[in-house]
């Protein structure tokens, strides 16, 4: 009965042993921490530098995807740059009328008589991003402030201009007069996920399309928000 009364005892203090003897938990820093991100972009698209008879007739809208390696070059890992891969897709809805005839193409402005449901041009693009980054962030938050800025390298892999009214449909594919490689200067900057968006496109959408002999030289500009994820 001795021997069963200490061991009732011997038990009943081993959780507070337990308790005083217990090792505080340690927590692993990570110095080395990087930033690679999906980014997520939607985008309002406009044209600049673009003739006074050509305008926008409807919403354009873009949307873009992808993801950037994250370098960073100073030892608070606030300061980096970034490389990627994406893709994007860019709509311009305008009221240039694209026709073609064998393997002539044909551009010129909708006559004000001219009723229609659909005149979209659809462009696809693969991008490469590459950026200079600073931010306010550590390894123990994702939340922070940011200014990204960069180049994207951007090439047409496919297009589509679709034209659609009571007189008849029309689809246009790979259209040589398209320019294959867009090059552009782009701003991110906000907090957090939510971020404002600009991109402007160096060189013109078109390298030879003429209407009524006067060089169609548009350039690419979008605005919007991008969505930056872990």
């Amino acid at each position: 009965m001795r021997r069963i009364a200490i061991l009732i005892t011997l038990f009943s203090f081993l959780p507070l042993l337990s308790q005083e003897t217990d090792l505080p938990t340690l927590q692993v820093v990570d110095s080395l921490y990087r930033e690679d991100q999906f980014y997520i972009g939607i985008t309002y698209n406009m044209i600049s530098q673009q003739p006074k008879e050509l305008e926008h007739n409807k919403v354009s809208l873009g949307f873009s995807i992808g993801f950037l390696r994250d370098m960073p070059f100073n030892e608070k890992r606030t300061w980096s740059v970034a490389a990627g891969l994406g893709y994007s897709v860019n709509t311009s809805n305008q009221n240039l009328l694209i026709d073609k005839a064998g393997d002539q193409y044909n551009y010129s402005y909708f006559p004000s008589n001219l009723s229609y449901d659909k005149n979209k041009l659809i462009l696809n693009y693969i991008d490469v991003p590459i950026e200079l980054r600073w931010r306010t962030s550590t390894y123990e938050s994702h939340r922070f402030w940011r200014i990204y800025t960069g180049f994207k390298l951007s090439y047409l892999f496919h297009d589509t201009y679709k034209f659609r009214s009571d007189d008849g449909d029309r689809t246009i594919t790979n259209n040589p007069d398209l320019n294959k490689i867009q090059y552009g200067a782009y701003l991110a900057m906000g907090y957090n996920t939510w971020n404002f968006y600009a991109y402007y496109g160096i060189n013109p959408m078109y390298k030879s399309a003429e209407v009524n002999a006067e060089k169609l030289d548009p350039h690419i500009l979008n605005l919007g928000l991008m969505f930056y994820i872990l």
